[in-house]
This record gives C-alpha cells, structure tokens and sequence, in this order.
C-alpha cells in the first residue's frame, strides 16, 4: 500500500526522490526505471492507460512509495485510492527542467525498432512499443492535442506553461498538511519532517540521474545491451 505519493513531472529529481524514499524506509518506491528492469510491468499499465476503473493494489503491488511517470500522472487518482498517503510534489527551475525534459525526449532509446538493439534490451523495447499508446495519451494530456512522444519536445513556452498549470492544480487541490512542494535541493529537512521521519544523520541528500549519466545509460543500453541505473533497486 502506498504511503507516499510522488506528483511530480518526470526531470524533475524523481529518481533522487525514489533513492530519498527507499533510504527512509519508504520503499521500494515506483518509478519508469522499474519497467525498464521489469518489462512485465507493462502489462499492469495497459488496463490505467485505456481510462478503466484502476486496481491500483494491483499496479502498485510491492510498493510503499511512487515517482515518475507513469504513477505520478495518476496522483489524483492515487489520492484518491490512498487517503492516508502523503502527496510530494517535486519542482525545479521550470527552464532547467525543459532543457532536461527535452533532452530525455530525445535521446530515449523507444524509436529503435527491437530487432536493431542488443538481444538483452529487447524485451525493454517490446515493452515500452506497448506502452507507446498510454504515453501518447498522457502527453497530449499534458501538452496538448496533436503531440505524441515520437516527436521532438513542444516550445517551451508551451511546455512550460504546461509545468506551471500541473503545479497550480496540485497545489488547488490537496490540502496543505498531505501536499509537501518539494525541491530536491533543499535536502532532507523538508522533507523527513513532512513524513515524520528522522533525517539520516551525516549522509548527504541523494542527487542520481542528471542528463549525463541518463545520457550514458541509454548508450550502455543501446550499445552493450545491458540496463544500468544510479543505484541498485531493493528487488
């Protein structure tokens, strides 16, 4: 069951915030990188994606805690099915987040038709090729008819106004003692006092996944066939 709940656009430190999460005992926390490592995942997405009525016991079995699309662009949702969790909105800079979100749009490895790529990163692609369509919906959602994660990021004045309007809603819509906006810079204060947690004592707050290493994980994938993150996941 889900204790806390990441509302968060995707490059905007969720992978720091899934390491925070699992290192203060809320985890293992979903992310994309889990179906990444565990391509049968797609298979408790495909049912969310088409707008059906969501077990979400089901999608999110095994986890305390969630980051990242796909599970943060359901936070309403997971809200809703989880009223006990606590909702962390994570933000940054809004140019310094395109000029990431960009770059994660177009360099991801989902264009590269599976009989190309190593054998071992097959069944990602084949995963993520299913998972295309509910992408697709979830962008246009977001930035607008017409867009679809084929294609290069929107202008960003349109996808930053896109960042702005998620954040407003998010912020509208939560009560201000479940919702904690939270930038991964401020380190562990904020957030450890929001979960009533203690703050790990001597250990710096982590920051995983800027575009370099990203980049470097796509080309070990592409490249090497083999799947490398910042860290090693609990399962």
């Amino acid at each position: 069951m889900l204790k806390v709940i990441g509302a968060g656009f995707p490059r905007t430190g969720t992978m720091s915030m899934k390491a925070a999460l699992e290192r203060l005992g809320f985890g293992p926390c979903y992310h994309m990188v889990e179906v990444l490592a565990h391509p049968d995942h797609v298979d408790r997405w495909l049912s969310v994606g088409t707008g059906a009525s969501a077990d979400w016991d089901r999608v999110l079995e095994g986890y305390a805690s969630s980051q990242d699309w796909p599970s943060s662009y359901f936070w309403r949702e997971l809200s809703e099915a989880y009223p006990e969790a606590k909702v962390v909105l994570t933000v940054r800079d809004p140019h310094h987040w395109y000029l990431s979100f960009r770059m994660l749009i177009s360099r991801r490895p989902g264009g590269i038709p599976p009989e190309q790529a190593p054998e071992a990163v097959r069944p990602v692609l084949v995963a993520m090729q299913r998972m295309r369509p509910m992408l697709d919906r979830m962008g246009q959602d977001v930035f607008g008819a017409g867009w679809h994660m084929g294609q290069d990021m929107p202008d960003e004045d349109r996808a930053v106004k896109a960042y702005h309007r998620h954040v407003a809603t998010v912020r509208e819509s939560l009560p201000e003692d479940r919702l904690l906006v939270f930038d991964v810079r401020r380190g562990w204060d904020p957030l450890c006092g929001f979960l009533g947690v203690e703050p790990p004592t001597g250990e710096p707050f982590p920051h995983l996944n800027d575009s370099a290493s990203l980049q470097r994980m796509f080309d070990r994938m592409m490249t090497e066939g083999r799947l490398s993150f910042p860290f090693e996941a609990d399962h």
